[in-house]
């Protein structure tokens, strides 16, 4: 079954507006966790503006359908990030509700949970 990680693209660091950053925080999160998923069948991810979570940026989440979902952040745009990203996302992916064992979570993705909601109900 396909996880999807949903990216915010306009995610801003605090402190940002102070360097002459061409992209977001956000952007380039996205664009890593892009590459780091090239090749995971398992794995897709799509950019959205605004998750709402503006202080904990940089945002993300985990969803599957029929599954637990999770929202992360707090990150800081790195590949190490992005792979503990993709890494949780195909875990994700090969569990059964979506719940993946706190010792099989990458150490990239450990202290950036922010909220788990579960599956919406089959009508």
């Amino acid at each position: 079954m396909t996880t999807w990680i949903t990216i915010c693209d306009t995610c801003k660091q605090e402190g940002w507006d102070a360097g002459e950053m061409a992209q977001t925080d956000g952007e380039v999160l996205a664009a890593l966790i892009e590459a780091a998923a090239t090749g995971v069948e398992t794995v897709k991810t799509r950019r959205v503006s605004c998750l709402m979570g503006c202080k904990n940026a940089c945002n993300v989440a985990i969803q599957g359908e029929g599954k637990l979902n999770y929202t992360l952040g707090t990150f800081t745009p790195s590949r190490e990030a992005a792979e503990g990203i993709v890494a949780y996302a195909a875990a994700h992916a090969e569990s059964e509700t979506g719940q993946v064992p706190y010792r099989a979570w990458p150490q990239a993705v450990k202290g950036h949970f922010v909220t788990r909601h579960p599956p919406l109900p089959k009508e």
